[in-house]
């Protein structure tokens, strides 16, 4: 099983930046690939980014425009999110989630996946 703890989210303004953590327990988070997911509200939970096991592989969301950038350590047991130049619509409840049995054809941006999924962290963009 693994456990996940994001942290790092909070009120910043519009153009600014913030790094989110996601810290792991279970040895299968070293095996696993990671995602970042955001909800707002009255949305559906939306793909953000992810990583393969080793990070060498990763995926963004179109609507993202190279702002954020998905890393992982782990010897950390750690995934980050590094989001730069934000807008007011990434307002959303970030989470992160771990696929213990990894993707599919190609299922990084699909929610089935991933198995373990953390309690989420609010980041909010001010104008």
């Amino acid at each position: 099983q693994v456990q996940l703890v994001e942290s790092g989210g909070g009120l910043v303004q519009a153009g600014g930046s913030l790094r989110l953590s996601c810290t792991a327990s279970g040895r299968a988070f070293q095996t696993s690939p990671m995602g970042w997911w955001r909800q707002s509200p009255g949305k559906e939970r939306e793909f953000v980014a992810a990583l393969s096991w080793r990070g060498e592989v990763t995926y963004y969301s179109d609507s993202l425009e190279g702002r954020f950038t998905i890393s992982r350590d782990n010897a950390q047991n750690t995934v980050y999110l590094q989001m730069n130049s934000l807008k007011t619509e990434d307002t959303a409840v970030y989470y992160c989630a771990a696929a213990t049995r990894g993707w599919y054809s190609g299922s990084f941006d699909s929610p089935l996946p991933y198995d373990y999924w953390g309690q989420g962290t609010q980041v909010t963009v001010s104008s």
